[in-house]
């Protein structure tokens, strides 16, 4: 009995912590933020290099003459946004845009990345650390959110992607159960990781940002589609960037997909306008993706990546909510399709859920970072095993390469 009493009285004393953390980090973020932009803001923090600031480990100082004035802790990296989402009155970066439907609107955001971050990691307060605040010292923070005229947004994009050795851009999609904020963190970590050298853009679409929001984010994934399109397509007549780089997670693999379909179907010059294109675990129907999607998103070349894992427990759930198998889950087997490279990423180490292992995993990253920067295709790339199956290759992460 004693020890009853014992568990439910730590177990009364974490909701109080939380719910004294909640309160608190949602009081005191726009000061997180005055503070983030102080901290890291030196005499010269305006001159570093597009490097610097999106790519690699921060410096630790930057430098006046000879002597150093002042101690960087985290970088600043700054991500574009394009988003259909509508604009609350909140001034707070993590809440500018909410779960509702609008017009497309543009800008840029700036996150700050820890120096000790770890690759694949979006560092976040951990109440029972007794952390109740951001801090971008310690995580991955949305510093600002500035919107932009779409005139100014495109001709951002086009200064950055000038100024990147390889003329390169890469658009991210996200999945469901995903807010503006959180979407902008991704980007930022998965650019710092991937070293990317070019301007990081990520779509935002409307998700409620909760798991129960599923159905909803459903409705809404599909009809972002047409503005997604819209969008992509103004992106690759607009940067001139030579390397577009095209990723989707969950959800959003619907409405990238159905983009792609209608672009090509409308103009079959865009098939080669994007260098890539990364399906990871895509929530989307595995038949209707084999019958209907990958015949019309696949080109002459290999340009289509899919990983896929029978540990994802989000589209184990996705499953039984809909009753047939999702094309980023392989527990029933993998979709092995002419013109996309399959990866099986079940061996991978992830999340709880297994869901955002393509972000979270060292192995993935880097296998990501090799298609990018090395252009190699799954057969060339290291720590990708070979397999023969149902008359089709697919590749599958070793455990070693992690």
């Amino acid at each position: 009995m004693g020890r009853l009493k014992a568990i439910i009285t730590v177990a009364f004393a974490i909701v109080v912590i939380a719910a004294f953390a909640m309160f608190l980090g949602k009081s005191d973020r726009d000061a997180v933020h005055e503070d983030a932009a102080d901290a890291s803001r030196g005499p010269h923090s305006g001159d570093a290099s597009q490097a610097e600031r999106s790519a690699g480990p921060p410096v630790d100082y930057e430098l006046a003459g000879d002597e150093p004035v002042a101690l960087v802790n985290f970088a600043r990296v700054k991500v574009f946004y394009a988003t259909d989402r509508l604009r609350t009155a909140s001034q707070n970066p993590a809440d500018i845009y909410g779960v509702r439907r609008d017009i497309l609107s543009y800008g840029v955001c700036e996150v700050g990345i820890p120096r000790d971050h770890r690759m694949g990691e979006l560092e976040r307060p951990v109440v029972w650390r007794l952390e109740f605040r951001e801090d971008p010292k310690k995580h991955v923070v949305l510093l600002s959110v500035e919107q932009q005229t779409k005139e100014n947004f495109f001709r951002s994009i086009g200064e950055r992607i000038k100024a990147s050795s390889g003329s390169n851009a890469f658009v991210f999609v996200h999945g469901f159960n995903t807010s503006f904020a959180e979407a902008a963190r991704r980007t930022a970590q998965m650019s710092y990781d991937l070293g990317f050298n070019g301007a990081p853009v990520f779509y935002s679409w409307p998700s409620q940002g909760t798991s129960s929001g599923y159905p909803v984010d459903e409705t809404n994934v599909e009809w972002t589609q047409a503005h997604l399109k819209a969008f992509l397509e103004e992106f690759a007549k607009t940067t001139r960037a030579e390397n577009i780089y095209l990723i989707a997670h969950s959800l959003g693999n619907r409405a990238l997909t159905g983009a792609l379909k209608d672009l090509y179907g409308e103009n079959a010059q865009f098939r080669g306008r994007f260098r890539e294109v990364i399906l990871a675990a895509p929530d989307i129907d595995a038949d209707v993706f084999k019958r209907d999607i990958a015949p019309q998103i696949v080109t002459v070349n290999p340009t289509v990546t899919l990983y896929a894992s029978s540990q994802d427990e989000a589209l184990k759930v996705s499953k039984r909510f809909h009753g047939y198998a999702r094309a980023g889950d392989s527990y029933e087997g993998l979709v092995l399709e002419p013109g996309i490279e399959t990866i099986d990423s079940t061996d991978v180490k992830s999340s709880f859920l297994g869901h955002s292992y393509f972000a979270e995993s060292n192995s993935i990253i880097a296998d990501i970072f090799t298609l990018i920067n090395s252009r190699k295709r799954a057969d060339q790339r290291p720590g990708l095993r070979a397999i023969k199956a149902q008359g089709s290759m697919y590749w599958k992460i070793e455990p070693a390469a992690r």
